[in-house]
């Protein structure tokens, strides 16, 4: 099955700036193969369930393995079975309904 997750992965006891966690956690999803779109509060990821939830595991044990003694995580997940939908036709749906307007 096909789903769409958002992640906000966050280490806990780690100080103030997260960006070097965040960057391993890109490279774990780049190395993942799946599509992914990062943003200013999380990461977008496409794919197979599995294969999904395989990174965000993955994600975890690496940051874990950077010295992170605690991580809280949100995920947001979709699935459709109606249609085959991508990130990109998500938004190009709002953004064409928007340019009506």
């Amino acid at each position: 099955m096909k789903v769409m997750v958002d992640l906000c992965l966050v280490p806990i006891g780690v100080g103030v700036s997260l960006s070097k966690y965040i960057v391993e956690c890109q490279r774990v999803l780049d190395d993942s193969g799946l599509k992914s779109s990062m943003h200013s509060y999380g990461t977008t990821i496409e794919g197979e369930w599995d294969d999904v939830f395989a990174a965000v595991r993955r994600c975890h044990e690496a940051v874990h393995e950077m010295g992170a003694p605690r991580i809280t995580t949100t995920i947001k997940c979709g699935t459709r079975t109606d249609r085959n939908q991508t990130m990109e036709d998500k938004v190009k749906s709002v953004e064409e309904k928007r340019s009506k307007t």
